[in-house]
């Protein structure tokens, strides 16, 4: 299938794991993709090239998504490179554990940098011309511990938490532009192997708490992240969409 044929997709944090997978999702079916990473370039250029053999167009570029100069110089090159930005996935994210009482200032800007500053900043750079298109497609990334609120990770929360806001202010904004804005937030997910076929042999130790039994795969994620953007999910807007086996909040 071809379901994002002619689209153009950037993914930040996109070098490996889940930003990996869903670049490589996204290209399957037909969209052109900017893969992004902050400072591996081996990494992300291996993954455009990936990318470029299921017969597409892709580039990598380097960029702190926490620095507003370095995402809006990538954003203009990828312009410059495809003219358009259609689906952007904020996917950027680094989540310290750490006591409360011992997180610092810096601590605390350093994570709201990369997660919420960072998709703000991206978010910002592409929405003018995807106002200009009558088209756009945009996700943020949560994550259910940001639900569940975990003792050591009130920073890492904060922020996540404050992108499930800016998710549903901006559908409601720009929905008469055909932008559709909303959340994926994983439960508990295997990044230590993105081939799903090596999956039946591990039993991670906290799959007795998920009710499907084991930890979910980099590729249900972005699979998830596929149908969101395309016309398949063309009635979804301003939603959190919890990819998590089952796991319940309390």
């Amino acid at each position: 299938m071809n379901r994002l044929e002619g689209k153009v997709a950037l993914v930040t944090g996109s070098g490996r794991n889940i930003g990996r997978a869903t670049i490589l999702k996204l290209a399957a079916e037909g969209a052109n993709v900017v893969v992004n990473a902050r400072s591996n370039e081996q990494e992300a250029e291996s993954v455009a090239e990936e990318a470029r053999a299921l017969g597409v167009k892709a580039m990598a570029i380097l960029a702190d998504v926490a620095n507003k100069e370095q995402v809006d110089s990538m954003v203009s090159m990828a312009m410059s490179e495809f003219g358009k930005i259609d689906i952007l996935i904020n996917n950027a994210a680094i989540r310290p554990h750490k006591p409360f009482l011992e997180v610092t200032l810096e601590d605390w800007e350093s994570v709201r940098g990369v997660v919420l500053d960072g998709a703000f900043y991206c978010t910002h750079a592409v929405m003018s011309s995807m106002v200009d298109n009558h088209y756009g497609r945009i996700l943020f990334f949560t994550g259910d511990g940001a639900f569940q609120g975990p003792a050591e990770r009130a920073h890492v929360s904060a922020a996540k938490m404050g992108l499930v806001g800016m998710a549903r202010s901006l559908a409601s904004e720009f929905a008469p532009h055909n932008i559709r804005v909303n959340v994926v937030s994983p439960g508990s997910i295997d990044t230590s192997r993105e081939h799903p076929e090596w999956y039946p042999q591990s039993r991670p130790p906290d799959a007795s708490r998920i009710p499907l039994g084991r930890q979910g795969m980099v590729d249900e994620i972005a699979a998830t992240c596929l149908f969101l953007v395309s016309d398949d999910g063309g009635f979804i807007t301003g939603q959190t969409i919890h990819v998590n086996g089952g796991t319940a909040f309390f």
